[in-house]
């Protein structure tokens, strides 16, 4: 078991986490040229906050949110009627067992789940980092959208992590959009120009290789860093999103808010090669 330390916004944390963890080989995995954010002025930085959705866009997607997470609810056995508010998901849900099982579907839905156009998302973007970019994974074959759902003062949270250690998601962009309970003390850490750390710098688990309060996670642990883990929260409006490359390191998303559950949506958009 080891204690994993980081600073968001200059406040302290630490959580456990059980895994073999090594350093990496001498190598950078972020590829140079021809990435997905090659092309824009924030390239050191691998991020950037964007305007994403008109206020009548945003409150259509986060009834469409709603309206599938009362469905999966219902489906898990929580008595959840039509009033039922994102933001209070947390007096409904207080067993982790359930939550998981909730999150085990929330984390694999897909485009046509949602009664809202995804896919013109994708366009807004491309506009962005002139780079078509489809929500189509090719190795997925299928597209692939995660809702995150994060109580409040609880380890729903993903570790520090890199996307792009994953194969299906090294050539995409990561999109982060915040729907509900998003705010300067629960929104999305990220580790400023993070993708250009070698690997030889990153001490990490493999795939799947991680266990927090319990749970195995997909991606792998970043547990330490050369150079620390001073991660900042970019806290975007609304209506706004981040979007940032799959190599920069992220995660960590404590919400510390008393009351608010956290709802944000991830997107990963694939580039599309010429």
């Amino acid at each position: 078991m080891k204690n994993c330390k980081l600073k968001i916004d200059d406040i302290s944390y630490a959580f456990e986490v059980e895994g073999d963890f090594f350093w990496g080989e001498d190598e950078l995995l972020f590829p140079v040229e021809d990435n997905v954010i090659s092309k824009v002025d924030w390239y050191q930085k691998g991020y950037k906050t964007v305007p994403s959705l008109s206020q009548a866009a945003y409150t259509n997607l986060k009834e469409s949110i709603r309206k599938i997470l009362i469905k999966i609810m219902q489906s898990k056995g929580v008595k959840v009627d039509d009033s039922f508010k994102l933001e209070e998901y947390h007096n409904y849900v207080k067993d982790d067992a359930v939550h998981n099982s909730i999150i085990s579907e929330t984390r694999e839905l897909k485009n046509d789940d949602f009664d809202f156009d995804l896919d013109a998302l994708a366009q807004n973007y491309s506009e962005v980092l002139s780079y078509e970019l489809s929500s189509f994974n090719p190795e997925l074959g299928r597209t692939h959208v995660q809702l995150r759902i994060n109580r409040p003062n609880s380890l729903d949270i993903n570790p520090p992590h890199r996307d792009g250690y994953l194969s299906y998601w090294s050539n995409s962009i990561n999109v982060w959009i915040p729907i509900a309970g998003s705010n300067e003390n629960s929104s999305l850490p990220i580790l400023v120009g993070s993708h250009l750390i070698n690997e030889k710098d990153i001490l990490r688990t493999s795939s799947k290789g991680a266990k927090i309060n319990g749970n195995t996670y997909v991606v792998p642990c970043i547990l330490e860093t050369t150079s620390g883990l001073e991660m900042i929260r970019p806290n975007p409006a609304l209506t706004e999103a981040i979007i940032f490359t799959p190599f920069l390191i992220h995660g960590a998303a404590f919400n510390t808010n008393d009351n608010l559950t956290r709802f944000a949506l991830e997107l990963r958009l694939s580039k599309v090669n010429d």
